[in-house]
């Protein structure tokens, strides 16, 4: 048992991958914070481009 934990504990097949999700979750993170921030002035421009055709 303690062989396969100490196996199981140095593979490191998988750490690509989840650092490839670490950075992807950041991204979406940064994303969402940024449409949240820029969201009204955003919609207010849309607002006034339709209400001056």
């Amino acid at each position: 048992m303690m062989g396969f934990l100490k196996k199981l504990y140095k593979d490191e097949a998988g750490q690509g991958l989840v650092e490839y999700g670490l950075i992807l979750a950041l991204i979406a993170v940064a994303v969402i914070a940024t449409l949240q921030l820029l969201g009204g002035k955003v919609n207010d421009i849309f607002t006034e481009v339709k209400d001056s055709m």
